[in-house]
């Protein structure tokens, strides 16, 4: 079981970013690697503190560990501490802060960069997006080359320092009082070379790979919704973490329903008698058949309502309703019966 992140920075829940920077600043001067060499439990102390400073001083990712805890980052796809070389280039400036210079580990200025996100139109039925649906998508993205592990060199070599800017990914120019700094000419700012790059991703430390996953599409959402599934978009740079998938959905509409937010809407054609004389009906749902009671006199446009048989909340419970509107009919090629008889009606009704 992993400790409390508040416990191990010694601050309260409630703690603003600066106390939880003013706690991390304290436990990195103590348990810096630097400052205690060859002492491998302060080593795991302050990489447990790296941990804690890095998800307390993401508002994103604080939010998510006070309400669902280890568990719930866990499922963000959060791996815990991700090494000296991005907790170093992350957070160089609070090393500046506490030692007065940086830490030896910080060579390299090239910043962990996410991964790009990645787009996915998916078009579903009405059906499915009224009840949801667990389709399984493809998706062609860029991720870790398995021959060299990411790194961009033939497997069994290493990259190595870029002698020009000696892993700073920068050089400086002075001239005067002014000093400038630029990407490095020779490494591009990535503050390695490497000398022997991989066959499979011709050195790049990525590979084009297809993925299936299998989607939960929940009941009630409509075209326009969007889901993001985190890291299983591009993977990153120099350490960083993978980007997210965004899937927008596209709702194919139905032959006989209409959609009014969460409740739907259908039209059902009723016979001049019938709308007169009044009947049961049947009428189709989402759920099947369902009767209705078509009173006396009813009048075209009028609109029945059937409680609880619209669309599910997408956020929430309960259902919407179904609105059903009756579109009355007007017979046409009567014949001589029928029309001597309706001429009869009007006559009753002094309509002629």
């Amino acid at each position: 079981m992993k400790n409390d992140y508040y416990k191990i920075l010694k601050v309260d829940r409630n703690a603003s970013s600066e106390e939880i920077k003013k706690a991390y600043r304290k436990k990195a001067l103590k348990y810096h690697p630097d400052r205690n060499p060859g002492d491998n439990k302060a080593e795991e102390k302050f990489k447990e503190a790296a941990e804690a400073y890095e998800v307390l001083s993401d508002p994103e990712k604080r939010d998510i560990y006070n309400r669902f805890g280890h568990e719930g980052l866990r499922g963000t796809g959060f791996q815990g501490f991700s090494g000296f070389d991005d907790i170093f280039s992350s957070f160089g400036d609070i090393f500046e802060d506490v030692f007065g210079f940086r830490t030896g580990r910080t060579r390299s200025r090239t910043a962990a960069r996410q991964g790009a996100d990645l787009r996915y139109d998916l078009s579903i039925s009405f059906m499915d997006a009224v009840f949801g649906t667990t389709p399984e998508i493809e998706i062609e993205k860029f991720e870790r080359c398995e021959q060299c592990g990411g790194t961009g060199a033939t497997p069994g070599t290493e990259p190595i320092v870029c002698p020009t800017c000696r892993g700073m990914g920068q050089v400086t120019k002075s001239s005067g009082f002014f000093t400038v700094s630029s990407t490095c000419p020779q490494c591009g700012s990535a503050g390695r070379i490497i000398e022997n790059p991989c066959k499979n991703c011709k050195g790049t430390g990525k590979a084009t790979k297809v993925k299936s996953m299998q989607l939960k599409i929940p009941p009630g959402v409509e075209t326009g919704s969007r889901l993001r599934l985190r890291g299983e978009g591009e993977e990153g740079e120099f350490g960083g973490p993978k980007g997210d998938l965004y899937v927008f959905i596209y709702v194919e509409p139905h032959e006989f329903f209409e959609r009014d937010g969460n409740d739907i809407l259908c039209r059902i054609p009723l016979s001049m008698t019938l709308a007169a004389l009044g009947g049961n009906i049947e009428v189709p749902t989402l759920n099947g058949n369902e009767k209705i009671k078509i009173p006396k006199g009813t009048q075209h446009g009028k609109i029945f309502r059937l409680k609880g048989k619209g669309v599910p909340h997408l956020r929430g419970y309960g259902r919407g309703d179904q609105l059903v509107q009756t579109l009355i009919e007007i017979p046409t090629n009567l014949s001589k019966k029928e029309e001597t008889l309706l001429k009869e009606l009007a006559k009753l009704r002094d309509e002629i």
